[in-house]
Parts: structure tokens; sequence; C-alpha cells
């Protein structure tokens, strides 16, 4: 696929930084007496950034994998390539090695910079890399198709899911009972939502939605909200190598967020505020939001009883959560009833490895069941894995993260992984707050239109 010009002037300004930011080069190495050192790359280190994925590489990893390979005959040493640094720098010293063909031979990325490493060619598929053992890996039948979306790019696996999350609708059961609402409740479709949020409205002092939106809550407009949304009209902003503009599907996007906020079921202030995503899960916790659209992060690091951002005593009886429902029934992505976004890292190989076969036994050992759990448990906390069997053990005990595991993972979707995204992104989040301002929806998607024309510069790479 040719890129586009402004993607291949971010690359191109990726590749023009100094080299004196790349690390020590790796891809595998072989000492005279015929024993091999392999390198694992990943932003973090031990008390400092992502200290506990340090500890379980350096601690769990590595003595582990060493070991298997003595009882196997081979005489293989496993370095760590720590680092803690903001997660551009970390990206920049990655792109840098492996445009120079150096670097660790297993490397974590981002899942939002796969689309973008594959175009320049700094990856490549897990199986022209390391061949059919790739393919025949046991573990891809216990991570769900659709999270392994989350390393693939263009059909091709690219890379293996470390984690991820999943939206979905949290409520308040106890405002959904003062309003006479279901305090078991699944809507089937945007209009269930609306007619809740009309309901609640009734309830002084209560906002009924918090759909996130414009400028000011950044990255969580365009994940907790337009992806969704847009997922549940039938729509992704990017497939088949094309970005979706002011389409009919966006329309009826910005049409929804119309409704709310024109109608006083949302906060328009809120959405303005440079800290309302953080008064939004305040005003939660208080009972003083009736449905709040966000990621399972929500449940397990904000509303936590004893250790949350906003800690609500009684999260376990008075919050629910539900699926994202589409448009209508059967109106969104693939035919789907109901729809979700989710995010997460995954990790590649370095297609320069001197040892490239030896390099996949050693990512897909630290992705067996053993290894997701001992991370997960070098972790401390209850979270959602890419792996399936991992996930029906470690998650027995939360309901609520069980729940994004086996109901939304199946379902979900990922933002495309490529340059452009960021800005693409941002436009989507001004569509919204034009919006929530009182502009029409069909202007705001032209709006939308002509903002990514100028972004993408080329018109038969976007579709209507």
């Amino acid at each position: 696929m040719r890129l586009a010009p402004r993607r291949a002037k971010t690359l191109l300004a990726l590749s023009a930084l100094t080299l004196a930011l790349t690390g020590c080069g790796g891809g595998g190495s072989e000492s005279d007496d015929g024993s091999i050192t392999l390198t694992i790359a990943q932003n973090s280190i031990a008390g400092g950034k992502n200290s506990a994925s340090a500890e379980w590489v350096q601690k769990w990893v590595i003595p582990r994998f060493e070991e298997a390979q003595k009882a196997a005959g081979r005489s293989v040493k496993v370095e760590f390539q720590a680092n803690g640094v903001d997660d551009e720098q970390y990206k920049t010293k990655i792109a840098l090695d492996l445009k120079s063909k150096r670097g660790a031979d297993v490397i974590d990325l981002d899942g939002i910079w796969i689309g973008e490493f594959a175009q320049a060619g700094y990856i490549k598929p897990l199986n022209e890399t390391a061949g059919a053992a790739v393919d025949s890996w046991d573990g891809w039948n216990q991570i769900p198709e659709a999270v392994q979306g989350l390393g693939t790019f263009d059909g091709k696996r690219y890379a293996v899911p470390v984690g991820t999350d999943g939206r979905v609708l949290f409520y308040n059961k106890e405002l959904f009972a003062k309003a006479g609402l279901p305090t078991e409740w699944q809507p089937t479709s945007w209009q269930e939502i609306i007619d809740a949020g009309r309901a609640l409205k009734k309830l002084p002092d209560v906002t009924p939605i918090q759909i996130n939106a414009g400028t000011a809550m950044g990255e969580a407009t365009t994940m907790q909200g337009v992806l969704p949304l847009l997922a549940g009209a039938g729509s992704q902003v990017w497939s088949d190598g094309k970005w979706t503009g002011g389409s009919q599907a966006l329309k009826d996007v910005l049409d929804f967020y119309r409704t709310i906020y024109s109608e006083g079921l949302g906060d328009p202030q809120l959405q303005r505020e440079a800290k309302g995503r953080d008064k939004s899960f305040a005003e939660f916790a208080e009972g003083k939001i009736g449905i709040l659209a966000e990621g399972d992060y929500f449940w397990r690091s904000v509303l936590d009883p004893d250790d949350g951002v906003a800690p609500m005593k009684n999260r376990d009886e008075a919050v629910g959560y539900a699926l994202i429902p589409a448009k209508e029934p059967g109106a969104g992505v693939r035919g789907q009833d109901f729809v979700s976004m989710s995010g997460g890292s995954a990790r590649v190989l370095n297609p320069f490895s001197r040892h490239p076969e030896l390099a996949w036994e050693l990512l897909s050992f630290m992705h067996s069941a053993e290894g997701v759990q001992a991370e997960l448990e070098f972790n401390g906390e209850a979270r959602i894995t890419a792996r399936s069997d991992v996930n029906e053990k470690a998650l027995a005990d939360d309901p609520m993260l069980n729940f994004v595991a086996e109901k939304v993972l199946p379902i979900t979707s990922y933002r495309p992984p490529l340059a452009l995204y960021p800005q693409v992104s941002a436009a989507l989040q001004e569509a919204t707050a034009e919006v929530i301002a009182g502009t029409a929806p069909d202007q705001a998607a032209a709006d939308f239109q002509s903002k990514l024309e100028d972004i993408v510069g080329d018109a038969s790479e976007i579709a209507n």
C-alpha cells in the first residue's frame, strides 16, 4: 500500500532523528562456544515505569526459559533491555533500532503502532519471520479472533496481544429504580438509551447520560464515545485501506450526540472542562450520573471501593453494566447487535533477528497460559488478558471483568494502528464539540470531511 503524504512525512521525521538515541544492537547473537543470546525490550523498568512487568520478565520469564532450553540441550541466555521513558521516546528508539536492522528479538509495542511499523517495513508478519511454527501455535485457539485484531494489520498477524480491555455502559441501579427503570438493564438500541435518559431526567440533580464529547476529553471522546457509536452504526473509522469521512454513519453518531446534549440529557459543561472526565467520575460515584460509557478501567481503578480514584463503597451493589448496543439490532459492524472498542499492547518479533525461530519460542513461551498467569500475579491485580483460558480462572471472582472477557471481547474492535490516526481522532473530537455547541450534525460531518481531506492528502483514501 502506498503511504499517504503526511504518513510518509511522519515516518521520515522519525527516521531522521539522531541515532544517538538507539540502544545497543540485538537481534540475537551467538558466542564462540555456540551459546545464543536473545533480548527482550519493553518500556518497563524495575522500581520505575511498569515495574511489575519488568520484574516478571527478569524473575520469571528469563530463568524459566533458560532452564527449559537447557533441558532441551541448548545453551541460551536471555537479556532484558529495560526502558522507563515517555511512550513516544520509546517508540522512536524502537523504530530507529529496527530501521538500522538492530534491536531486541522480542519487542513490546502499543497496539496503535503496529500498522505504522508494518507500513514502514520495520516489522513483518510473524509467520514470515519465524515460519510455520507461528500458525500452528495452540495459543491462538485461546485468543478470540476479535482480540487477535490488536496485533493484526491488513489481515496478517504481526504481534501477539498482551492484554486488552472493553467499553461498556455503566449505570446506577439505585437511580434506575427511582426513575422506574429496570435495575437489570440491557438496551438493544440507541433509542432505548435515550429513553432511559429521559426517564432519569425527571430525578433532581442528576445528569442522565455521560457520553464523552469535545476536545477537552481528548482521546477519551473518540475511544469511549465516537468509535463505539460509529461501530454501532455499522462503520469503522478506517477499513479496507480507507478512512471513513462524513458518511451517513458519522452523521448518525453526531445526531445521537445532538439528541443527548440538546435535550439536556448530558452536561455540556463537563465536556468543556480540562478535568471534565475526572469530574464525571466523581459525580457518578456520588450518584449524580445515571449512565456513563467507559472501559473496564472505570470499574477496577476508578470506582474500586478501597483504592479507586473515585471510590464508591457500594459499587458492587449499586453499579450495573451493559453491552453497548448497535443503533438498531443487527446494524453494527459485522452485522452485530452489540459493539465495543478495545486497546492494549502487543509483542512483536524483530524481523532481523539472527535466530527468529528461537525468538518465536521465547515469545510464545511468554504468552503461554503459565506465562500469562505469572504476569498477572506479578501485577498483583485482576486484569483482562488476551487468553480466554487464563481469564476464565483469573477473573472468576470479578463478575464485571468476567463479563467483559466473555461478552465484550468477542465483539470488540480496535483503533486503526496508523500514524495519521491521532490527527483523525482530533478531528472527530472537534466534530462532537461542534454538535454540543449547536452545529447541525450534517454540517459537523461536512467539516470533518474537509479536515480529513487535509490530513490524508489523497481523496482516493477516503470513503463516504
